[in-house]
């Protein structure tokens, strides 16, 4: 899907947040304050990236800014091994303009890296009644997350990563390095040991969200994190976020998954626009050229800024999603989001495919169904159903080789409910050019399936 695949544009914004404030001297460092307890209104809630970008004038009094991480070499210490695991529990995207960009001397063809793989979770679930150990989960998976402190010309911020393999490569939020893309300024990387490396970006992948840095003379001794798979997630499974939240290093936090392929808008960049009350997710609004459309997993465990780009566990301890982004009360660009039970976390197999082409070529291959679309509804017999309706259709697309109509409205993708243009959107971008989809869509009341050989976007 390229940018043909449009989606309506002012609604709830996301704001870029990366624990992140330019320089600043003691005096101008706002004072922790408490929250002071009020009934949440739920029309003004809004999106916020859940890695700080806000500097020192946006940080509002709810918040408690970070002091600066200092953090002293100590001993290193091992994680007891992935076999220790016997249960323990798990996981925005879309269309953007941005593109992929490598920097760094020959960082692809330096290290040989092998593909990072998935496996699927146990086949025993988790029994009714029957309490995750999460304290086994935490000390198995822990050594796996890092901190990333980044600092660029006009600011500095802290987010979180995961290690995918024994070369150094960690997969983190692309908006979390977005201020260093140029090459203009310094990521150093923390482990859990409190062991400091420096690194180099690998990859970026805007229109995922998603990055690839990796570690500068990397230890012999990391600790990769083992993925498994987001298609085999369901609600209400256990899951356990660990990150930095306001700097806060190696913060883990536990709750649930509340809902699947939700989709979730991001803006690329900061704006000024104020969130649509009465479209908090942003579903219904026209897509512009910076934002990225994700169907997320949606969890209520707690997600703040700084968590970005952090890994999402299962009760297996399989990294099932990154976090990336939270909702927000706050309909203010002045003011600093904080948890209120919202996260989001773009699902494993998406980072798995992205992560592995950025290793592999620096670059990531979307596809693009060829169409532009709105959010509309079909009548089908006596149902309605809510769908992406089709305004045009792209000359020489895949769509229009299937026979896709201006005026259809598609309301699956591969059995996957299609709720919204946004829907569409997120769900078309978790594919690569050449693949084949089976598209459902109504015309003249009838419902109808097709099958689209997807475009790439290079």
């Amino acid at each position: 899907m390229n940018t043909d695949e449009n989606t309506p544009e002012d609604g709830a914004r996301f704001q870029p947040q990366m624990n992140e404030a330019p320089e600043q001297n003691a005096s101008e460092t706002p004072s922790p304050v408490l929250p002071t307890p009020a009934a949440p209104d739920a029309s003004d809630a809004s999106f916020s990236q859940s890695t700080p970008v806000a500097s020192a004038e946006e940080t509002g009094a709810e918040t408690v800014e970070a002091a600066p991480v200092t953090v002293a070499p100590a001993p290193v210490r091992r994680g007891p091994g992935w076999g220790a695991l016997f249960l323990a529990m798990v996981c925005s995207i879309g269309m953007a303009t941005g593109g992929t960009l490598v920097l760094g001397q020959n960082l692809r063809s330096s290290v040989t890296t092998p593909l990072v793989s998935q496996t699927s979770a146990p086949a025993q679930a988790n029994s009714a009644g029957t309490a995750v150990d999460w304290e086994a989960v935490s000390a198995t998976v822990s050594p796996a997350v890092v901190t990333i402190n980044v600092s660029g010309q006009s600011s500095s911020g802290v987010g979180s990563g995961a290690i995918v393999d024994s070369s150094g490569n960690i997969v983190t939020n692309y908006h979390v390095i977005s201020s260093v893309v140029d090459g203009s300024g310094r990521i150093q990387v923390t482990l859990t040991d409190g062991r400091i490396y420096e690194a180099k970006i690998v990859g970026t992948d805007q229109s995922t969200d998603l990055a690839v840095i990796r570690l500068v003379n990397p230890p012999s001794d990391l600790v990769a994190a083992q993925f498994g798979q987001s298609s085999d997630l369901k609600v209400g499974q256990p899951v356990m976020a660990i990150g930095s939240p306001l700097g806060l290093s190696n913060t883990v936090t536990t709750g649930i998954i509340s809902a699947l392929n939700r989709p979730v808008q991001v803006q690329a960049s900061e704006s000024n626009d104020q969130g649509n009350s009465k479209d908090p997710f942003n579903q219904l609004q026209q897509q512009n050229n910076q934002a990225v459309t994700t169907n997320a997993i949606q969890v209520d465990a707690s997600i703040n800024p700084g968590n970005s780009g952090g890994p999402l566990f299962n009760e297996h301890g399989q990294v099932i999603g990154i976090n990336s982004s939270i909702a927000s009360l706050s309909s203010s660009s002045s003011s600093q989001a904080g948890s209120i039970g919202l996260g989001f976390a773009i699902p494993s197999d998406l980072v798995v495919s992205v992560v592995n082409q950025l290793i592999q070529n620096g670059t990531v291959d979307h596809a693009r169904l060829g169409v532009s679309i709105t959010t509309g509804a079909a009548r089908v017999g006596n149902d309605t159903r809510a769908g992406a309706q089709i305004s045009a259709v792209t000359q020489g697309s895949g769509a229009e080789a299937a026979g896709l109509r201006a005026g259809d409205v598609i309301t699956a993708v591969d059995d996957n409910t299609v709720s919204s243009a946004q829907s569409l959107v997120g769900y078309v971008r978790r594919y690569m050019g050449g693949q084949e989809v089976k598209v459902t869509y109504v015309r003249d009341g009838v419902e109808n399936t097709v099958h689209v050989k997807l475009q790439s976007e290079k």
